[in-house]
């Protein structure tokens, strides 16, 4: 449970990839703080999860998959139908895949292509109207891999960095139209795809090497660092990265 930190009542929020991990967490935390929230993503069974032990008039499953623009449409309509309008828009919906950039398949590459950025496109597509409309703005989970190199990553990495950059130029084009772009870059965040480093004890030593904090994160780290740039408080914040790291991107690399 978020404590209520921000008053987000009467507000709409979309949450792509709400089904888990961080997705449920930045769902959760803006139901505790007031919020109507939809979520979606492609197993309505995860959805409900997310969803329980919230007022059912304040929650929406949405069955959808942001890698087709129809889909990702008729998601954006079903949460202004239901509830009248869109406020904030969180684009966590991501595909992950770790391999050599030589022994990556293209079949893999347009997977993750399709999910990472041409998902992004087309959630942008169709929600930044209904954002214009009410003054809203539109927060990205992208990753610390979105700004340097990763051994094995290329292909993730260079997507988390293409919408990182969406985020910079789409705040640029529609700041004047009233919309803030931004986006947090969490490092390793323990969640069902990293549940097994954490349960390695020669892995979790190594991935948290360059963690200042000495531990990866939790979904719930990440969540109010969410809920903050999609506040009032961050009203003048608009084309911005957060690291929500726990320190990793202050390193140089080098191992201590």
């Amino acid at each position: 449970m978020t404590a209520n930190t921000y008053a987000f009542d009467g507000s709409t929020v979309l949450v792509t990839g709400g089904g888990s991990g961080i997705g449920r967490a930045i769902a959760r935390a803006f139901l505790d703080n007031g919020a109507n929230v939809a979520v979606s993503g492609r197993r309505r069974d995860r959805l409900e999860e997310t969803l329980e032990g919230h007022p059912a008039e304040r929650g929406l499953a949405v069955e959808a998959d942001v890698a087709d623009d129809d889909s990702a449409a008729a998601m954006v309509a079903a949460v202004v139908e239901r509830f009248g309008r869109l406020d904030v828009v969180v684009n966590n919906a991501a595909a992950y895949v770790n391999s050599p950039f030589d022994e990556l398949s293209l079949d893999a590459w347009q997977a993750i292509r399709s999910t990472n950025i041409d998902g992004f496109v087309h959630v942008a597509r169709h929600a930044l109207p209904e954002l214009e409309r009410s003054g809203g703005n539109l927060v990205v989970v992208g990753s610390v891999s979105g700004l340097r190199g990763d051994w094995g990553q290329s292909a993730y990495n260079a997507t988390k960095a293409a919408i990182m950059n969406f985020v910079q130029s789409l705040a640029l084009d529609y700041g004047p139209r009233g919309v803030r772009l931004n986006a947090v870059a969490p490092a390793l965040t323990i969640t069902e795809i990293t549940r097994a480093v954490e349960d390695d004890p020669q892995a979790l030593a190594a991935a948290t090497n360059r963690i200042a904090l000495g531990r990866p994160a939790r979904p719930e780290d990440i969540a109010p660092a969410v809920l903050w740039l999609a506040s009032p408080d961050a009203g003048y914040v608009t084309g911005a990265w957060l690291a929500v790291d726990g320190g990793t991107s202050a390193s140089t690399g080098q191992a201590h």
